[in-house]
């Protein structure tokens, strides 16, 4: 984080210092030695973050219960769209009276197997971090397209 006379300054954004206007773009093209000669300095970033998708602020959660709603529609929003590449394949032998190959039967099957599988996973999720932490690091993979 950088800052001059005790404020943040951010990238991409013009400042004035000393009656001097610096463009958004001052931060991004001058070398470090630059900024500290107008008494820029870096310093650490010391407030605390939280994700955005699990909570409304530090160690303030959202409800788990719209948590899952939200995180089981996604899992099937990812599913139709995995399915969805495939469709003209199950619709063709529809209408043709041929078959689905086997391989795509296959695949089909295995991606309501694993939207399952992971809708079943976040609905067994007590609080809020155990869910973020199967979000993040999911125990069911979706599998590949053959």
């Amino acid at each position: 984080m950088l800052k001059l006379d005790g404020k943040t300054l951010q990238y991409d954004r013009a400042f004035t210092h000393n009656g001097i206007s610096y463009p958004a773009n001052w931060l991004r093209l001058t070398t470090l030695e630059e900024k500290q000669a107008i008494g820029i300095s870096e310093v650490a970033d010391t407030s605390q973050s939280w994700d955005q998708r699990f909570y409304w602020g530090v160690d303030n959660p959202k409800d788990l219960d719209d948590l899952k709603t939200l995180w089981k529609q996604k899992q099937s929003d990812i599913a139709g769209s995995l399915l969805a590449s495939s469709d003209w394949r199950v619709i063709k032998a529809r209408e043709t009276g041929g078959s689905v190959p086997i391989d795509w039967f296959n695949y089909r099957k295995a991606v309501r197997s694993a939207c399952n599988t992971r809708q079943t996973e976040i609905n067994n999720c007590t609080d809020v971090p155990t869910l973020k932490s199967l979000i993040d690091n999911p125990t069911t993979l979706w599998p590949e397209e053959p």
